[in-house]
């Protein structure tokens, strides 16, 4: 059916042709066309599918039109390409400026013989013929007539539509085996006027024919019906459809619609957009006035210009306003004026003692003899050692809501917290970790170093005795120096104080794992397990740990070693209760600030008196005499201070009972 329509449209276009051949004069050698300037390319299908005799009656057909053009430097300029699997320039529109030069290069060419990338020619044509380096003329019209016998074995319409884009006009003419669909893709619009197909290579001569009327005819626009809705503009045998100002042009080529710049987010108002064709205009919101550059749009801000009755904030809202209070005030029902809000009075506040009230807020303060806590809410007897009783054998320092005891220089504070003894730890193997991360800030970590100090003041360190091994860690862990290193305190000591701050982080997990792994290993200087040498670890730390501490706290337990928790500042308590050795009241120690630390350090307790060490000293029989007299003044001991502990909260909830009736 598709084979009898093309047929019928193929014997049309024949009759048209010979109508047009019967009714034109003939242009004999002094009768060129006069169509003004025109730079014309032949692109020609040269791929085996063109039998020998068919590509001469294509150099004829080239010839044939040539002699109709008045060829020369400033009127028609031509040149040839011919194409199959590969693009081949036989001359360009600068080659030849005499039509008989043309024509014996034309005679010269030989076919390729080789495929159909009818795409790639194009885009060569478009890329490499048009430009003025081969002759391309400025302001000239382009045309190029292709032909062609077979379907492309390539992609056309996009490099076509580049091509037409560029202002290059088209003309398809598809001989015997050519797809028609492909011609129109090729082809400049519109399809009648630039697409030609006929059956046999013997008929191309007849296009010529109707070449040369449409390169050489009359305007179109003037003696035709274009229907073109706005304006025709002629070119060379055709005439294309433009239209207005704000307007584009429709699918079908000659119809226009309005460009509606607003609906297709071309413009640049802030609120509303008012389209005209191919313009706009902006506008405003209610309770919105345009600017000066008629674009962006400003609230009418009734506050600023003093139109309101606001006692004291007036609330901008585009066109309109509402009232609101300063921060301790509340607005009456007048929504305009605002009274003073008395937390103290109206008892919204958590005060312990004192309520001093500010508009809206309060502050705290306490009686005589207390002192307001950090939470700025809570008091703190000042002076626990007067009014407790804190059982202290020798000194009791009063501290901010608390006391310790401390001894007569050359004693030791004992187990108890409150008696005094000369025992001093004859024989551990002792692992420091301090923190060293940014938190820590380099004046604290001097006390820190001062701290390590003082408890290597409390030790008797030697190569048999106590040895003593420092790790720093942040986000990573440093050795400062191993068990092993040094063997007395003063070797210890000087080089704590030349331990450089790390800053970083908090990897106190990490910090385990090493002192687990490396500190107490032999090879650092922790002695054989065999030997029954006590192994004491110690960390200080000031923060939140930045990673998981769960495995690494319960290890070095598990393994042995007796682990002691130091916090200060924003350290936190359940990890250092985590790490601390039970019973964890005798092995967590804690204060709010590093100015405390040296007090933690007096009433720490690692020494493991000679009496109770399995190292190279004697272990006495718990079942000799001396050894149940000491079990029996140790648990009177415990009693006692266990009597001391409940007169002193005795004390304190006597203390609270008192407040609690003079607020009454």
């Amino acid at each position: 059916m598709k084979m009898k329509q093309l047929g019928a449209l193929c014997g049309f276009i024949l009759l048209n042709l010979v109508v047009l051949a019967a009714a034109r004069p003939k242009t004999g050698p002094d009768q060129k066309c006069k169509s003004g300037p025109v730079d014309l390319v032949f692109l020609i299908d040269s791929s085996r599918s063109v039998r020998p005799h068919e590509f001469e009656t294509m150099r004829k057909f080239m010839i044939d039109i040539l002699d109709t053009l008045d060829i020369g430097p400033n009127a028609t300029r031509v040149g040839v390409v011919q194409y199959s699997s590969q693009v081949r320039s036989e001359f360009s529109l600068k080659t030849h400026s005499k039509l008989d030069t043309m024509v014996t290069n034309i005679n010269d060419i030989v076919p390729l013989a080789q495929g159909t990338m009818t795409g790639l020619a194009i885009k060569y044509v478009m890329n490499a013929a048009f430009i003025a380096e081969e002759g391309d003329r400025p302001k000239v019209p382009n045309v190029v007539v292709i032909v062609t016998d077979g379907r492309p074995q390539d992609r056309v319409a996009e490099v076509a539509a580049e091509a037409r884009e560029k202002g290059i006009e088209i003309y398809a003419v598809g001989v015997a085996r050519a797809d028609m669909t492909s011609l129109r893709a090729m082809a400049s619009p519109p399809f009648e006027d630039h697409v030609f197909l006929v059956e046999s290579f013997d008929l191309i001569h007849q296009f010529a024919l109707q070449f040369q009327d449409k390169l050489c005819g009359v305007d179109l626009c003037l003696e035709s019906d274009h229907g073109c809705e706005h304006v025709c503009e002629s070119s060379p045998g055709s005439y294309h459809c433009v239209c207005l100002p704000g307007y584009t042009l429709k699918a079908d080529g000659k119809t226009c619609a309005a460009i509606d710049l607003c609906a297709e987010g071309k413009h640049n108002c802030e609120q509303i957009c008012i389209s005209s064709p191919g313009s706009f205009t902006c506008d405003c919101n209610k309770g919105f006035t345009l600017n000066d550059d008629k674009r962006t749009c400003s609230t009418i801000d009734l506050c600023a210009e003093g139109k309101h009755d606001c006692e004291q904030i007036c609330v901008s809202a585009p066109g309109v306003f509402s009232c609101d209070c300063r921060e301790g005030h509340t607005l009456n029902e007048d929504k305009k004026s605002c009274t003073p809000i008395d937390l103290c009075a109206e008892g919204k506040h958590d005060c312990e003692q004192i309520c001093i009230s500010a508009p809206g807020t309060f502050t705290c303060d306490c009686n005589k003899g207390f002192k307001l806590n950090k939470d700025k809410k809570t008091c703190t007897n000042m002076d626990l050692c007067s009014t407790v009783e804190h059982g202290c054998e020798h000194q009791c320092v009063s501290t901010p809501g608390s006391y310790y005891c401390v001894c007569p220089e050359a004693q030791l504070l004992q187990e108890d917290g409150k008696s005094c003894g000369t025992c001093k730890s004859a024989n551990i193997d002792l692992v420091l970790l301090i923190d060293g991360s940014k938190s820590v800030r380099p004046q604290n970590f001097e006390l820190v170093k001062k701290f390590v100090n003082q408890v290597v003041d409390s030790l008797d360190v030697s190569t048999h005795g106590t040895r003593v091994g420092l790790v720093q860690y942040s986000s990573r862990v440093r050795t400062e120096f191993p068990l092993n290193m040094y063997h007395s305190a003063d070797e210890i000591k000087a080089a704590v104080m030349k331990v450089e701050y790390m800053e970083k982080g908090t990897m106190t997990g990490l910090a385990l794992k090493h002192m687990l792994e490396n500190s107490f290993s032999e090879a650092e200087g922790a002695r054989p397990a065999s030997r029954n040498i006590p192994r004491i670890g110690l960390v200080f730390t000031d923060g939140r740990s930045q990673d998981d501490i769960t495995e690494f706290a319960k290890m070095p337990k598990e393994a042995g070693i007796t682990m002691y928790a130091v916090g200060v500042g924003k350290a936190v308590e359940d990890e250092l209760r985590e790490i601390a050795s039970e019973p964890v009241e005798k092995h967590f120690y804690y204060t709010t600030d590093f100015t405390a630390i040296s007090t933690i350090a007096e009433n720490l307790k690692l020494n493991v008196c000679p009496e109770e060490s399995q190292g190279e000293i004697e272990v006495k029989d718990p079942c000799a005499c001396e050894s149940l007299v000491e079990f029996q003044q140790a648990t009177m001991s415990s009693l006692e201070q266990l009597t001391q502990k409940l007169a002193g909260m005795t004390a304190r909830l006597e203390q609270l009972e008192n407040q609690l009736l003079t607020r009454k």
